[in-house]
């Protein structure tokens, strides 16, 4: 063994011999802040992205049934969905009224890839729903953009301010 001790101890002296501790502390530095900005690096993701269609994954449950909170128009919904209160997706029930002003959200279609643009109307009437509750808020911009905020009781315009449920209306391809 003493002859790895007599090896190690000459590595160690010539080392020594032709650096400094500044030199070993500038190289460890450079290894330190290298290795916190590797993150910082770009990725290409491209590779997932021209997946074919039938690779991949399955539509979620829900994103074709108007009357899931999951369904594609819904994307910034916020009320009673009137699907379950016998209206539809895009129709108010019996004895309520669309609301003169609505809120507009622009939503993905997962089947063919474009967003369309949707309206989403409060029915107003005598009563509330209180059935399929859905508070989605993607997109949702803060109450100073009031057309893009689904936080308000659209039926206050409305002769008939009590609010029931709410509709999503398409209103077309939302062009980029």
């Amino acid at each position: 063994m003493r002859w790895f001790d007599a090896m190690f101890e000459h590595t160690v002296r010539s080392v020594a011999q032709r650096s400094s501790r500044r030199s070993a502390l500038a190289r460890l530095g450079k290894v330190l802040v290298g290795g916190a900005l590797v993150p910082l690096l770009p990725v290409d993701r491209m590779a997932n992205a021209a997946e074919p269609q039938g690779k991949r994954s399955k539509l979620p449950a829900g994103v074709d049934d108007p009357g899931s909170c999951d369904y594609w128009k819904h994307c910034a919904i916020d009320g009673w969905l009137c699907s379950c209160c016998g209206g539809s997706s895009s129709s108010c029930p019996p004895g309520s009224v669309p609301s003169p002003i609505t809120w507009i959200g622009t939503c993905l279609n997962p089947h063919d890839g474009r967003d369309y643009i949707v309206s989403y109307n409060d029915c107003c009437g005598t009563t509330s729903c209180g059935h399929c509750m859905c508070n989605r808020n993607e997109r949702e911009k803060p109450l100073y953009k009031l057309s893009l905020d689904n936080d308000i009781n659209w039926c206050m315009a409305s002769p008939n301010a009590t609010y029931t449920c709410s509709v999503s209306v398409l209103l077309g391809v939302a062009q980029s």
